[in-house]
């Protein structure tokens, strides 16, 4: 049997012996790397990529199949390519998701009024809209913006015009990221349930308020739940719409009243 070779009692390393380095800790965001964050593409003339049309590639799929079956192989199939390939452009898998919900930012680059415009109450719903339709169009975001730093450059923009807004409120400049908490938490909240909502009746092949219905129906049949809602057309009623989509609305613009106010007993209160 062949020995191990002896090694110092001190429990040095043995002289020659190579010394393990430590692991680098792993880079929080694509958008601090330090080195260029687009690699040399030996062969983007040949298949015709590139980190723009990858990214957009990334956004269809986790629209169609959701986070859970995103893979750097099966966007590779979608586009015809090796997932060899892929890596010339981005790194990590992690990477290429930062991008793609970087990319969803930009759509709301229109959202709103004119920033110049007096009526920060409006701007501040416009912007609130926007960032809900964002997050129930593309369910998968919201799983991504709760983990990665989302610093990338539409997320920030939209970041400071949200804070541009409330620094007209009146706010004092201590208030303004609380209130920033305020609001951009209950829309990610609010956006983050409709987006699961939305998602899990499709997936049932039902309509919103079919699956609705079917789901007021089951709680019916468990006493110890029943007495916790109402019937389906009385809360309907109460909720004041016809439809899931009508009460959600309602909903969404009640809250948005309440932050609003809220903004408005502070800054009264603070004058």
């Amino acid at each position: 049997m062949q020995r191990e070779p002896s090694r110092p009692a001190t429990g040095e390393p043995a002289a020659g012996a190579a010394v393990p380095e430590e692991p680098l800790p792993p880079r929080p965001s694509i958008w601090l790397a330090a080195e260029e964050p687009v690699k040399p593409a030996r062969s983007a003339a040949r298949n015709g990529l590139d980190r723009e049309r990858i990214t957009e590639a990334s956004v269809r799929l986790l629209d169609a199949e959701g986070l859970a079956k995103f893979s750097m192989r099966r966007l590779a199939g979608e586009m015809g390519v090796t997932a060899m390939s892929l890596y010339w452009y981005v790194d990590t898998k992690d990477d290429l998701l930062e991008l793609a919900l970087d990319a969803v930012f930009d759509e709301l680059a229109g959202a709103g009024t004119d920033g110049e415009a007096d009526d920060w109450r409006a701007e501040l719903r416009a912007l609130s809209a926007g960032y809900r339709a964002l997050l129930v169009r593309h369910p998968w975001a919201s799983a991504l913006a709760g983990t990665y730093l989302n610093i990338g450059p539409h997320s920030m923009a939209f970041a400071r015009r949200l804070r541009q807004v409330l620094a007209r409120t009146g706010l004092g400049p201590e208030r303004q990221q609380g209130a920033m908490e305020a609001v951009s938490q209950f829309v990610y909240g609010f956006g983050t349930a409709e987006g699961h909502y939305v998602e899990r009746s499709r997936e049932a092949g039902m309509t919103q308020d079919a699956y609705f219905r079917h789901a007021m129906g089951s709680i019916r049949r468990h006493p110890d739940l029943e007495g916790d809602f109402t019937e389906p057309g009385r809360l309907r009623a109460e909720r004041g719409g016809h439809t899931v989509e009508e009460m959600r609305e309602r909903d969404f613009a009640t809250a948005l009243d309440l932050l609003v106010a809220g903004i408005e007993a502070m800054v009264a209160r603070e004058e």
